[in-house]
């Protein structure tokens, strides 16, 4: 790692953690992903030689451990960390509300989706909803949420189940509505989210910065707006 060159605490932390994808690797296991395939899932877009080399720097510098069956856990150090990146993301919700074509990622949100899953709230039984992006072409567009009591699985292939509701909606939109930029109603109201069969918004939790407050934003573009006046990606 090339350092600052500065004593200051500030410069020798960021020469550990402003290197590109070390937080959303932090993050990934504080969400509790703890294997190298498990964490991979959380950035799917990061090479796995470049993981497996962030992953050896966050060991190196007493933030991680590797157990001998593989699992990656949090020390102290990087436990220290968490409010830290939490409050990175609370100020991200609040501040960098506007997202583009290169933001949106189904393999991410399908992947946030299923580890927030209430499971206390579904039904006996197995349940299976399918999600389709509509404005995807190929990979991507279908997804299958496998749910139970007992845990949660996605596919992005038909598990061969049957299927209890199915959500057909733009990925800018569902991706909105987990980032709690706007309501499940709000979406079905606007027809910009269709659901069809037994379909329960309770079971999924959204993103834990879905309460942050967001400022208030005057603009003319009412169409283009979520609750509170938050900007939201419009359906193409």
């Amino acid at each position: 790692m090339k350092g600052y060159g500065q004593f200051c605490p500030i410069a020798k932390a960021a020469e550990l953690l402003d290197q590109r994808w070390t937080l959303l690797i932090l993050r990934e296991l504080m969400c509790g992903s703890q294997q190298f395939n498990e964490i991979r899932r959380g950035v799917p877009k990061m090479s796995p030689t470049l993981l497996s080399r962030r992953l050896r720097d966050l060991v190196r510098y007493g933030i991680a451990v590797k157990t001998p069956d593989g699992r990656y856990l949090l020390t102290p150090a990087g436990k220290e960390l968490q409010p830290l990146v939490e409050l990175l993301g609370t100020w991200g919700t609040r501040w960098m509300p506007d997202l583009g074509d290169p933001d949106l990622d189904p393999h991410l949100l399908m992947w946030d989706i299923r580890r927030s899953v209430d499971l206390t709230a579904l039904p006996t039984g197995r349940t299976v909803v399918q999600v389709v992006f509509g404005d995807l072409p190929g990979a991507g567009r279908e997804w299958w949420l496998v749910l139970t009591r007992d845990g949660a699985d996605t596919c992005d292939f038909d598990p061969g189940y049957e299927v209890a509701a199915r959500l057909e909606v733009p990925l800018p939109i569902m991706t909105a509505v987990w980032r709690g930029d706007v309501s499940w109603a709000e979406a079905r109201r606007r027809d910009q989210l269709r659901v069809s069969g037994s379909f329960e918004p309770r079971w999924f939790l959204l993103s834990k910065f879905a309460p942050v407050e967001r400022p208030e934003m005057d603009s003319p573009e009412s169409d283009a707006l979520g609750h509170d006046g938050y900007h939201v990606t419009p359906l193409p």
